[in-house]
């Protein structure tokens, strides 16, 4: 009988995906050997700025130099907490030039979510929009004990323009308990980064990458220098794409999808990476047409929002060579209306904090299956070196085709969490992640997840996954987005609630859409409730929170 260890999966792999992985030992090696080779090269485009590798490489030393200055040492800990701007790459590899570890910090936490990061991390180190620390991060960081050192930046510097569609008002200048990131760096500049030696080994910890919470509090998946190089190589080299591609951050960089997906898979590939702030449809839809990129990655409710742009049009999108979907679920309707309507085919994927964003994806040149039984989109298939299970409670092989949880082992998968051993033992038993995912597995490799372990519904006695739901919805064309929770119910115990998005310029009651589904769906499974919002909940890697639905609800 076929195992999950025999790894069917690799017969839908090109001889060049299923070649052995040989990543440097850290994104900072494999950033300075492509500086080396190519100094004058565009690192990082920001609107109408430009840093070459060399300048990337210079401002970066002058960070780790004014860190080491300040009292920041091998194994501290320097939270970041920046949109996707060229200070976010600067301070990234200045702190790991310094020996240190990057906390990544969503930059829509607030105080009491901040604070919980900085202790738990034992944070030394804060760099932050001059804005943020003049609103809130000033006074929470002199509550945190461990933090001693503050850098402040302005997202207008490094580029000319003036975007109010993302960018706020003029920079603060120096704030008062902080540094200013760039006038340190240059002031640095030229000066060795310490500490000497050829950088951090791929053991080392590269990240406490905190967990969105969705499922309890945060805690600290901690993501080795290996683990982030291990998976932007096997992007590199799964892409196929040439040396020196430019490559589109449509995902946050504190977000892990894009901290190796484009950011580490860039300098993986000596490319050229296009920042733009946050997300706004109307900022990235124009970055397309000016920089033309051949790749980038997003959750599906970025590519809705594209969609439902008055502006956009094929051409925007005729650059792109692969464009992939992961950190949301992506509907299969999605990925048929996109296709018909602006030419590429949406690559899905699928990954965790924990397994450094991705252990499963639509390989380059392949069309992710769709399942006959639930209308599931398959999320892709493992890399060489992973082995992705599907187990019963008792962490025992389920046959191919049956729904369970998955679990996986590999390269890509963290340690543990930071100084949480009873946490690691539970999500990592000998090393396996089980992910509190449900999907299976079906005899060619590919791998479907039907929803969230947590997330099910009990109808009546009856097993819902709101996926299954969701999917069906995204089918009208009435629908913009879609989120499916349980509700308590005298009669069923739960009942099935959908709450939807409607695309510009719709108008639907709900009663049709309740009707659209029951038509399409088990008794047991249509939405007794539909209830329309103009926009749902969201975490800003684009998520939809059915925790906070289920609270409305």
């Amino acid at each position: 009988m076929t195992s999950y260890h025999d790894k069917p999966w690799l017969a839908l792999l090109t001889d060049a995906q299923r070649g052995p992985v040989q990543p440097p030992p850290s994104v900072l090696h494999a950033f300075r050997a492509a500086a080396r080779k190519a100094p004058d090269r565009t690192a990082l485009a920001y609107f109408d700025g430009r840093l070459s590798y060399a300048e990337t490489d210079a401002l970066s030393d002058g960070i780790a130099a004014h860190l080491a200055d300040r009292g920041f040492r091998p194994g501290d800990r320097a939270a970041i907490m920046l949109q996707n701007t060229p200070q976010f790459v600067l301070a990234l590899l200045g702190v790991w030039k310094a020996g240190g570890v990057v906390v990544p910090v969503n930059p829509m936490y607030k105080s009491a979510e901040l604070r919980h990061v900085l202790d738990d991390a034992e944070v030394t180190a804060v760099i932050c929009a001059d804005r943020t620390w003049d609103g809130f991060l000033r006074t929470t960081a002199a509550a945190a004990p461990s933090v001693r050192l503050a850098l402040t930046t302005s997202e207008r510097e490094l580029q000319t323009r003036d975007d109010a569609r993302v960018l706020r008002g003029a920079p603060l200048g120096p704030q008062e308990g902080a540094d200013d990131l760039l006038t340190a760096a240059r002031a640095a500049t030229g000066r060795a980064a310490p500490p000497a030696g050829p950088g951090p080994a791929a053991d080392d910890i590269a990240l406490i990458s905190y967990t969105s919470g969705t499922s309890g509090t945060p805690k600290g998946a901690t993501n080795t220098h290996g683990n982030l190089t291990y998976n932007a190589e096997r992007q590199r080299t799964g892409h196929g794409l040439p040396e020196g591609t430019t490559y589109f951050a449509l995902a946050p960089l504190f977000h892990i999808t894009g901290m190796v997906c484009e950011l580490a898979t860039c300098f993986a590939n000596g490319g050229t990476l296009v920042l733009a702030y946050r997300f706004e449809a109307g900022v990235v839809l124009d970055a397309f047409l000016e920089h033309r990129p051949a790749y980038t990655v997003g959750p599906s409710t970025a590519y809705m929002a594209l969609m439902a742009h008055p502006d956009v049009t094929r051409d925007h999108f005729a650059s792109f060579a692969i464009m992939s979907s992961g950190g949301a679920p992506l509907p299969p309707a999605l990925v048929e209306k996109f296709r018909t309507a602006f030419g590429p085919y949406l690559h899905n994927g699928y990954g965790l904090t924990e397994c450094t964003a991705p252990c499963a994806s639509v390989p380059p040149g392949r069309e992710a299956p769709v399942d006959k039984a639930s209308g599931t989109l398959a999320v892709g298939v493992p890399g060489p070196d992973t082995v992705v299970r599907i187990v019963d409670d008792n962490g025992a092989d389920l046959p191919f085709g049956e729904p369970g949880e998955i679990a996986v082992r590999g390269p890509q998968v963290v340690p543990g969490y930071w100084r949480r051993p009873d946490a690691t033992a539970e999500a990592l038993p000998d090393g396996e992640l089980r992910t509190g995912d449900i999907g299976f597995m079906d005899t060619d490799g590919w791998l479907y997840v039907v929803d969230r372990k947590k997330d099910m519904i009990n109808a009546s006695g009856f097993k819902v996954w709101p996926r299954e739901v969701e999917d069906v919805l995204y089918g009208h064309p009435a629908v913009r987005e879609a989120a499916v929770v349980g509700v308590p119910d005298a009669y069923r115990g739960e009942s099935v609630k959908a709450y939807v998005s409607l695309r510009p310029g719709a108008d639907v009651p709900p009663a049709e859409l309740a009707a659209y589904c029951k038509e399409r769906l088990a008794a047991y499974k249509y939405p007794r409730e539909v209830e329309i919002l103009t926009e749902l909940p969201k975490t800003t890697s684009g998520k939809i929170l059915r925790r906070e639905l289920r609270h409305r609800a």
